[in-house]
């Protein structure tokens, strides 16, 4: 119709039918109207108050550049923050966000859970094991080592008996105020332990060793056929016992001018009833303690006061006081951690627990003292075959202590052992740990002496021990005098005057620095 809108179905003015591409249909006006009602009731539906589920069924069909098919609204307005719009906008905005809830959240935890239960319970089962395979070493190697009932009830037998006697048998067995505590056994040749003795402490030592290798079972009854105590026999006269114990200690330390001497001291502490004689039961304790190397040395070492003090005996059980710090530090890696870590972590916590360098240097004047004495003691010379942190202590006035003499040998001991002995190369001719004698390659045997003197093999603690947080002005001096003594080597006979030397040298330097000191 001119001069009003087209009707439906009409064509532009000034174009000609027959030419559809150029033709272009107009919207029917019940669809504009729809559309823009449509666009009308999105913007509503985006305000606070009203959802998604009020659009009409033909929202999204609509498009500003015409045609059904294409038409869409506008783009929402941005939310508003969370402060500003109510609780039904703020769960329009989640759900439109898709954020996960709780509930998807655990579904898809559990869809990872089985894996994450696997890992978890591989690894507790792991621990259980490993854990239950520690238990059961420990509890293996204690019930093998540790066996002091045993030990006291065969030496309460033994006392009951009459056969052997001692200062602590009656508080062992009668009075009960000598007490078994930790077992400190660490080899099955004999039983340590910490005790108590009369409300002191002490560390008891047992050499009943064979008789503890009855039937593996150490609350069983002392065995009838174990021969102990054997000697000396009924019979023996004072003076034949005398020359008894003569000749085991010049067959043991050696034939020294002052075995006579060691010899009364001997019957001296045998003789529990202070009347000048011993009983056969007195002289079979003495003998048999006489056997265990530890105890010898104790008794032969004892005049600087390096070793433990003896405090009593009953057959071949006897008490020692106890060493207040069984290492030169304050503090020790446990044995079952030493293995696994490197020589780096241990320097590096023994820097951390160790006394102060004076009172260090007042415990190292001690082991050199120990060292001199054992060079050509009054009883003998004796070889270190084993210098290490854990044999070595002291106590609250930091004097030095030797704990364990068990790696001590004397000089009989290490000949008897190297005498004739077949070897190809030096390393077949060590006794202990490292006395380490040459081997004749000609020959095939091993001589008779150790090469690396004691004095050596305490320099090599004493260079970790010393240096670290020594003063300024001695260090220098100090690491050199210790580097001289490290390279000492040779048989003892040919290097006396410089191994004397070179230790007193050691000793002066370390005296000199803490002699006008509270520490000295």
């Amino acid at each position: 119709m001119p001069g009003g809108a087209p009707q439906e179905g009409e064509t532009l003015p000034g174009k000609q039918p027959g030419h559809p591409k150029e033709s272009v249909p107009l919207p029917p006006l019940h669809l504009e109207s729809q559309c823009i009602a449509s666009l009308a009731d999105q913007v509503g539906a985006s305000a606070p108050g009203r959802g998604q589920k009020d659009a009409p069924p033909w929202q999204g069909q609509c498009s500003p550049t015409g045609g059904s098919k294409h038409l869409r609204p506008p783009p929402p307005p941005p939310p508003q923050p969370p402060s500003l719009l109510g609780l039904e906008t703020v769960v329009s905005l989640h759900r439109r966000r898709k954020i996960p809830g709780p509930l998807e959240r655990s579904e898809a935890f559990g869809s990872r859970l089985p894996g994450i239960k696997v890992k978890y319970l591989f690894f507790a089962w792991l621990g259980v094991f490993v854990g239950s395979w520690v238990v059961y070493i420990h509890y293996s190697s204690y019930s093998e080592l540790c066996r002091g009932h045993a030990c006291q009830l065969i030496i309460c037998d033994q006392y009951t008996k009459g056969i052997i006697s001692g200062s602590v048998c009656k508080d062992l067995c009668e009075d009960h105020t000598l007490v078994f505590q930790q077992c400190l056994t660490s080899s099955p040749t004999q039983q340590v332990y910490s005790g108590l003795w009369k409300e002191k402490e002490v560390i008891i030592k047992c050499g009943t060793e064979e008789s503890l290798k009855t039937n593996g079972n150490p609350e069983s009854a002392p065995r009838g056929d174990v021969v102990l105590f054997n000697k000396p026999t009924r019979g023996t006269s004072m003076d034949e016992f005398r020359e008894m114990l003569l000749d085991f200690l010049k067959s043991t330390l050696g034939d020294q001018a002052s075995l006579g001497h060691l010899v009364s001291k001997i019957i001296a502490m045998a003789d529990v009833s202070r009347d000048g004689k011993l009983s056969l039961a007195e002289a079979k304790s003495i003998w048999a303690l006489l056997q265990l190397n530890d105890f010898l040395l104790t008794l032969s070492l004892h005049e600087r006061e390096h070793t433990s003090r003896l405090l009593g005996h009953c057959g071949d059980l006897y008490l020692t006081e106890k060493v207040r710090h069984t290492s030169l530090y304050t503090v020790d890696l446990p044995p079952f951690l030493q293995p696994l870590l490197p020589s780096a972590v241990h320097r590096m916590v023994h820097q951390w627990f160790s006394p102060a360098w004076p009172r260090r240097a007042k415990i190292a004047i001690g082991l050199l003292e120990f060292v001199e004495e054992i060079f050509h003691g009054t009883y003998g010379s004796f070889y270190l075959c084993e210098a290490g942190f854990g044999n070595v202590g002291y106590n609250e006035k930091y004097d030095f202590k030797m704990v364990d003499l068990r790696e001590v040998a004397t000089e009989m001991a290490v000949r008897g052992f190297l005498k004739g002995r077949h070897c190809e190369q030096n390393a077949d001719c060590t006794y202990g740990k490292d006395c380490v004698a040459p081997c004749d390659k000609l020959m095939k045997q091993c001589k008779g002496e150790v090469v690396q003197p004691n004095l050596a093999k305490v320099c090599g603690l004493l260079q970790e021990y010393l240096l670290h947080g020594a003063p300024k002005g001695l260090k220098e001096e100090l690491q050199k005098q210790l580097k001289t003594c490290l390279t000492l080597s040779g048989l003892a006979s040919q290097m006396e005057v410089h191994h004397s030397v070179v230790l007193n040298s050691l000793k002066t330097l370390l005296w000199r620095e803490i002699s006008d000191t509270k520490y000295s």
